[in-house]
């Protein structure tokens, strides 16, 4: 479960531990978070929900992101300085000795990779986190891939069609500071992707889910996604995104290559690499 947006934005405190408590107890374990959501708000609000509720350390896998983290150049990127400070930050805030995994929110060109993979391995051996990942990185970064993880599969709510007819003014695309969602949604690109949600619609009502339950199980579906990152601001949204997993089920061959006909974006790779 996400918290971008949400906690210590959208939602209250009080509406961040119910959603919170739904998810823990429909079974979802990993809840995600970053230095800069809500300026460190949204982390506070996880680790005081977690504290508050009781929850064994052991039974939650807890992952935050570094990158964004002051207005001071040195409180920024992913110098050693930052990473091990930052990451310092993130557990104070949280009331938490370690995190599951930590997150590299961007790359760094600034920074040497070999700084960045020491700083990395240095709060691993530290006991300040488990793992470490990167985010938004490109494949020669990474180098190697081993697992993803899904971020907004209903692509900032536009998969759930509140946006068909216009901006909803209670809607995050409708605030000051997701003027970049706003314009994506009124261009022509976003147009057209409307007309593909009518499409979807068509096999998610044969399936008998919601659209945004479609995309959810579409995005589970896939084999190189490790996890699935839901950002909710109620309990009725965080309900019907978990019932997903009932969907999963009936994405056969057949359903998922109707869906990729549509979206028409399914990579693939050549057959004669000389070409």
């Amino acid at each position: 479960m996400g918290t971008w947006v949400t906690f210590g934005g959208q939602i209250s405190d009080e509406v961040a531990e119910q959603l919170m408590t739904i998810a823990y107890e429909s079974g979802v374990n990993l809840f995600d978070t970053a230095e800069v959501y809500a300026a460190g708000k949204a982390e506070v609000i996880l680790g005081n929900i977690i504290k508050k509720k009781g929850w064994r350390r052991s039974s939650l896998v807890i992952t935050t992101k570094l990158y964004w983290g002051g207005k001071a150049e040195t409180e920024r990127g992913l110098s050693r300085k930052h990473i091990i400070e930052g990451l310092k930050g993130s557990l104070q805030r949280m009331q938490l000795e370690y995190v599951d995994v930590v997150f590299a929110n961007r790359p760094d060109s600034n920074t040497p990779m070999e700084e960045i993979v020491r700083a990395m391995t240095y709060v691993i051996n530290q006991g300040m986190s488990m793992y470490w990942g990167t985010s938004r990185w490109t494949a020669m970064e990474i180098m190697a891939s081993v697992g993803a993880m899904t971020w907004s599969p209903l692509a900032c709510g536009i998969i759930t069609g509140k946006y068909e007819n216009g901006i909803p003014e209670s809607s995050r695309a409708a605030m000051k500071s997701y003027q970049w969602l706003k314009d994506k949604i009124v261009s022509e690109d976003g147009r057209k992707q409307q007309a593909k949600l009518k499409e979807l619609s068509h096999i998610a009502e044969k399936l008998g889910c919601t659209l945004p339950q479609l995309a959810v199980a579409w995005c589970l579906r896939n084999e190189g996604v490790s996890s699935v990152l839901l950002g909710t601001s109620n309990a009725e949204q965080l309900t019907e995104n978990l019932g997903a997993i009932q969907v999963l089920p009936k994405m056969t061959s057949h359903v998922v290559s109707d869906i990729d006909h549509i979206l028409g974006n399914r990579p693939y790779s050549k057959k004669d690499y000389r070409s």
